[in-house]
């Protein structure tokens, strides 16, 4: 730990120019893990969320989401995911090539986790995203993975937001393709505040410095599991196979569509992992494709092809679990 901490001097000294809270800023709302469950303020807080991942793509964007974090609350909603780099389509380029944060990016970023704090929401912070994305470094090498968490991980903690966890490399993807360790990510993460919740999400059981495994990863006893990027099992093609994507459209197709299965499909998931205390968020072409078709970050509709939109799971979720109503608000000055 100590060698992984004492490489990152460079990288975190960057942090003190980047934007993000205003003067005085201080959160409300502290998430933590504490065995296999996941708090808010030290209440149980079960994950029901939406992924954004490409809400960082202009102010429009982060507006939009900003905006409409109260209508999510109301179905029921407390948890939204955001990618410094990528996602898919949005090529969002959160970091520089030396690793550290772009300022225009973090400071939208910061924008989103203030606005989901006031209303007692917390937000994953997602770092690396591979895959398909435009917005990877391919230069980068295993110090500059472990150092863009770093940065993450500093810049959370020199603005004092406590309403978040961090998500290091989406799918596992850059351990797949670049052979980047996850460990060492958490690991440098960790270095800069043991205290961060930092979550993998490679095929595989979380390594034993992360706090909680996501989507991909492997539950294991011990540890929350939250479905970070849950989608129907049932979509023709596979959801995000070719019932969401065609060769030489670079954008999602069947934008907000579900047929009558698919829905029964996502409806059935939602209530298998929270009844089984397990976390679950809603992932959708609806929420994540790219203009001139979106990110939409409101409901939409039934998921028609003339209503295309996730209003119809939103619905269903205030039908049986209710509005999100946030946990007292926070600690007292001291409390980290």
């Amino acid at each position: 730990m100590e060698r992984v901490g004492s490489r990152l001097c460079h990288f975190t000294i960057v942090l003190a120019l980047l934007g993000g809270a205003r003067p005085g800023w201080a959160g409300n709302h502290v998430f933590s893990v504490q065995g296999e469950k996941t708090y808010l303020n030290g209440t149980p807080f079960l994950v029901k969320g939406l992924r954004c991942s490409n809400a960082l793509i202009s102010d429009e964007t982060t507006d939009e989401l900003i905006e409409n974090l109260d209508t999510f609350a109301s179905y029921g909603v407390n948890t939204i995911s955001v990618f410094f780099m990528g996602s898919r389509f949005g090529d969002v380029k959160g970091y520089r090539t030396d690793a550290s944060l772009d300022p225009i990016y973090a400071a939208r970023m910061g924008r989103i986790i203030e606005a989901a704090d006031r209303r007692g929401m917390v937000v994953l912070v997602g770092c690396l995203y591979w895959g398909g994305s435009r917005a990877k470094h391919e230069s980068w090498t295993q110090a500059e993975a472990n150092a863009a968490v770093a940065n993450t991980v500093a810049w959370l903690k020199q603005h004092d937001y406590r309403n978040v966890f961090v998500d290091v490399d989406n799918e596992g993807m850059a351990k797949r393709a670049k052979g980047f360790n996850n460990r060492q990510m958490v690991q440098a993460g960790k270095a800069v505040d043991p205290t961060c919740v930092i979550a993998t999400n490679f095929r595989g059981p979380p390594p034993p410095e992360a706090d909680l495994s996501i989507h991909f990863a492997t539950p294991v006893p011990g540890k929350p599991y939250i479905d970070s990027e849950a989608t129907p099992k049932n979509a023709p093609g596979n959801y995000w196979g070719t019932y969401s994507k065609k060769k030489d459209i670079y954008n999602y197709i069947n934008i907000g569509l579900y047929n009558d299965a698919m829905k029964a499909n996502q409806k059935t998931d939602t209530i298998a992992h929270l009844n089984a205390g397990r976390g679950y968020m809603l992932a959708s072409t609806w929420l994540q494709c790219v203009a001139p078709h979106g990110p939409n970050h409101r409901p939409g509709g039934s998921g028609a092809e003339n209503d295309p939109g996730i209003r119809w799971w939103l619905e269903f979720l205030r039908a049986e679990y209710g509005p999100y109503t946030p946990p007292a608000t926070r600690r007292k000055n001291n409390e980290r």
